[in-house]
């Protein structure tokens, strides 16, 4: 397929007619997760929660939320952009306006809401616009794509908290997007726990060494 032509590592959003018109199949996924065993789909049991994150690279990013314990299981996508169930190399182009982004599936009597956030905000850095280090584009974002008004309140007043911490230390404004959570579509087999299989492979997370008071 032949992408219509954009900048490389455009830093800008691209409008409805720019964007790729995907497919109506979602990707086909593993059965399980490979560190926890629990399904990458839904329904989810009773209880459960979800959220869902972007940090630039969804490799490693997927990895900090699968260690924390009560985290039931995670997985690898793309979400908050125009084009239905993308691949990667579509993401890639610019041209589905996507950020890459990890699926959290938690246990609140286990973990609580706002520790995934501390391990958000504290797990990169979320001043650098449409980028993270290296990697450069839209899809490299920072987004939190929340479940529900407690999830949209909770995550609003930590990234105020947290940019005033930043601020102390001499960063630049949170450029941090806070929305209601879009579609979210799964990302295809190879990508999910990728760092499980390749735990050398590569990992672009980089905070900035500043903590959530």
């Amino acid at each position: 397929m032949r992408y219509r032509a954009m900048p490389a590592h455009s830093l800008s959003m691209p409008t409805p007619d720019q964007a790729l018109p995907g497919r109506s199949t979602p990707m086909p996924v593993p059965e399980r997760h490979r560190v926890l065993g629990h399904p990458l789909r839904g329904p989810f049991p009773a209880g459960l929660q979800q959220a869902v994150f972007g940090m630039g690279c969804f490799w490693g990013a997927e990895r900090r939320f699968w260690q924390l314990p009560g985290v039931w299981t995670t997985a690898v996508g793309y979400a908050g952009g125009l084009t239905p169930n993308p691949t990667y190399e579509e993401v890639c182009s610019g041209l589905t306006g996507h950020a890459e982004v990890v699926l959290v599936v938690f246990d609140p009597q286990q973990v609580d809401y706002d520790t995934l956030l501390r391990v958000f905000w504290e797990s990169h850095d979320p001043t650098q616009g449409m980028r993270q280090g290296n990697d450069i584009g839209t899809q490299y974002r920072s987004v939190i794509h929340c479940h529900g008004d407690e999830q949209l309140d909770a995550a609003r007043a930590s990234g105020d908290a947290f940019a005033r911490a930043l601020a102390r230390a001499g960063f630049g404004p949170v450029s941090s997007e806070i929305v209601a959570a879009p579609p979210f579509y799964y990302a295809e087999p190879e990508h999910q726990q990728y760092l499980d299989r390749y735990p050398h492979g590569y990992c672009g997370l980089r905070g900035t060494g500043v903590c959530l008071p």
